[in-house]
C-alpha cells in the first residue's frame, strides 16, 4: 500500500508526498519545470539518460520532452518534493519587463541539475503557507511568487537565461528513429506529434507512410513484444516491466498480452 499525497496549489505549483515505497509515473512536460526535493530521491529518466535529485537540490527540466519521474522516499523519511511550472506566457511577461532574451537556442537534451543555495531553499520553504490554504492562493499571488523564483535562479545560475527564454518550437524530425526511442512513453498521440514537429494530421499521415499501420496499433505490439522478450530472455517479472513499457496497470497488461499471444505473461518461462 502507498501512502501518497499530491496537492496543487495555484496553477503552476505541485506538491508530492510519498511514503512506504518507490511511485512513478508517465510525463510529457509541457513547459519549463523545477523541482526542488524535499526530502527522499527523485530518478528522472529522460531520452538522454537519468539525473538523481537528491535533498536541497533542485532540477530544471526544459519543456516539450518526454520523461519519467520515478519517487524513491529514504530510509528514515518519506518522499517530499515541490514543483513549480514555468508558463511560457508568464516567462515571455518576465522576459519582456527584464529587457531578457536567449543568446542561443539550447540542446534538445538540456535538463539541469543544481545545489540550492540558503535562498532557495528559504524560498520553497516560504510556499508551505500556500500548500495548506490553496483555496486562497490568488493568480496575483502566484505570479509574484514565480517571478521571485525566476529571479533567485537568474541572481544564483545567470547561464539558466538561455534555457528559460528560449521560445522555439520543436521542428520536424525523423519520425521513425523518434517513434523508436520514445514508443515506452504512455502519452497522447498529440504529445508524440508535437514533439516530432508535426501536426497530428500530418503525424498519423507520415507515421502510416514509415509502419505500415496506424500509430495506436503499432504502439501497442511493440510493446508487448518488448514485453515477450523481457520476460523470456531476461527473466523480468510483469510487476517489474508493464510501467517502464507504457501500460496503465497490470490488468491492461495482462488482458492485452493474452489477446495478442494467447497466453498470460506469468506462463511463458512455465512452457517447456
Amino acid at each position: 500500500m502507498i501512502n501518497m499525497e499530491e496537492k496543487d496549489f495555484g496553477k503552476a505549483f505541485l506538491y508530492s508526498c510519498y511514503v512506504d515505497k518507490a511511485f512513478g509515473h508517465e510525463q510529457f512536460i509541457p513547459e519549463h519545470a523545477v523541482l526542488f526535493q524535499l526530502s527522499g530521491e527523485t530518478h528522472f529518466d529522460h531520452e538522454k539518460g537519468k539525473l538523481v535529485t537528491k535533498e536541497g537540490q533542485i532540477l530544471v527540466a526544459r519543456r516539450n520532452q518526454l520523461a519519467k519521474a520515478f519517487k524513491h522516499p529514504s530510509k528514515n523519511s518519506a518522499y517530499q518534493s515541490i514543483s513549480i511550472m514555468l508558463h511560457a506566457d508568464r516567462l515571455k511577461k518576465y522576459a519582456l519587463d527584464h529587457q531578457l532574451s536567449s543568446d542561443r537556442k539550447q540542446q534538445s537534451d538540456t535538463n539541469i541539475l543544481l545545489e540550492g543555495d540558503v535562498f532557495i531553499k528559504s524560498y520553497f520553504e516560504s510556499l508551505a503557507p500556500y500548500a495548506e490554504a490553496s483555496d486562497r492562493v490568488s493568480p496575483q499571488m502566484e505570479t509574484i511568487k514565480i517571478y521571485e523564483l525566476i529571479t533567485l535562479l537568474l541572481e544564483r545560475y545567470p547561464f539558466l537565461k538561455d534555457l528559460l527564454f528560449d521560445f522555439s518550437e520543436p521542428f520536424k524530425i525523423d519520425l521513425e528513429e523518434f517513434m523508436l526511442k520514445n514508443y515506452k512513453y504512455n502519452v497522447p498521440l498529440e504529445n508524440f506529434a508535437k514533439l516530432s514537429g508535426r501536426s497530428l494530421a500530418s503525424f498519423k499521415r507520415d507515421f502510416e507512410k514509415i509502419f505500415r499501420t496506424s500509430p495506436r496499433k503499432w504502439l501497442q505490439e511493440k510493446r508487448l513484444s518488448e514485453a515477450y522478450y523481457l520476460i523470456e530472455n531476461k527473466r523480468k517479472r510483469p510487476v517489474d516491466i508493464y510501467l517502464d513499457l507504457g501500460f496503465e496497470n497490470l490488468s491492461h497488461f495482462y488482458a492485452s498480452f493474452k489477446e495478442k499471444f494467447g497466453i498470460t505473461p506469468a506462463t511463458i518461462n512455465s512452457i517447456a
